[in-house]
């Protein structure tokens, strides 16, 4: 199974999610979407609570700098978000309760966030990017409310820490791990010949 492993805090994740599923489609591969938190995974492996590229400030220009050519690269929209990163608790278990729709939502929500500058822990933004994806935007929510999303997330973030993560995006494919939106060919040639 190839699993995407995202944070949609994640700027590199943006890349990824908008090019993981056609990429995929192409090969025959499907696509498993799993959402998780880095914070605190960045809060043990790192002791930070922000960002890398906030704490490390020569890191982040660069970073900025690599976003801009890379969605120049891919065609994809991109702003530059004016706060960053956004809390994403939410827009993840939204995303975890979109069922089938999971990829067109992520994709939406991904957009807010950096192709529209919206905050993405804001209900109301994440009402509009289900309602825009296709999905049934009171039913997301009312699901990302419920004990077992929550559990989900947690649990969604307990993998990532057994299965190395150490940032985002990640593919896994069978237990190997490719980290970086730049190593979705890799794991896709993974997928196929596994």
């Amino acid at each position: 199974m190839f699993q995407f492993w995202f944070e949609f805090a994640s700027m590199y994740s943006y890349v990824a999610a908008l090019r993981v599923e056609p990429e995929c489609a192409r090969a025959g591969v499907t696509v498993a979407y799993k959402p998780f938190l880095l914070g605190p995974i960045f809060a043990e492996q790192l002791g930070i609570k922000d960002s890398p590229f906030n704490v490390q400030p020569v890191r982040g220009r660069y970073m900025w700098r690599d976003l801009e050519r890379l969605c120049e690269k891919y065609a994809l929209p991109w702003r530059r978000p004016s706060v960053f990163p956004r809390n994403s608790v939410l827009a993840a278990r939204v995303a975890l309760a979109a069922g089938p729709a999971i990829g067109p939502v992520t994709r939406s929500i991904f957009s807010a966030n950096f192709a529209e500058d919206l905050d993405i822990s804001d209900p109301a933004v994440l009402r509009r990017s289900v309602q825009r994806a296709g999905g049934d935007p009171d039913r997301a929510l009312a699901l990302a409310q419920s004990p077992e999303l929550k559990a989900q997330l947690r649990e969604n973030t307990d993998e990532a820490r057994r299965l190395g993560v150490f940032g985002a995006p990640n593919f896994v494919i069978g237990g190997e791990l490719f980290f970086g939106q730049d190593r979705l060919e890799d794991a896709i040639a993974w997928a196929q010949r596994t």
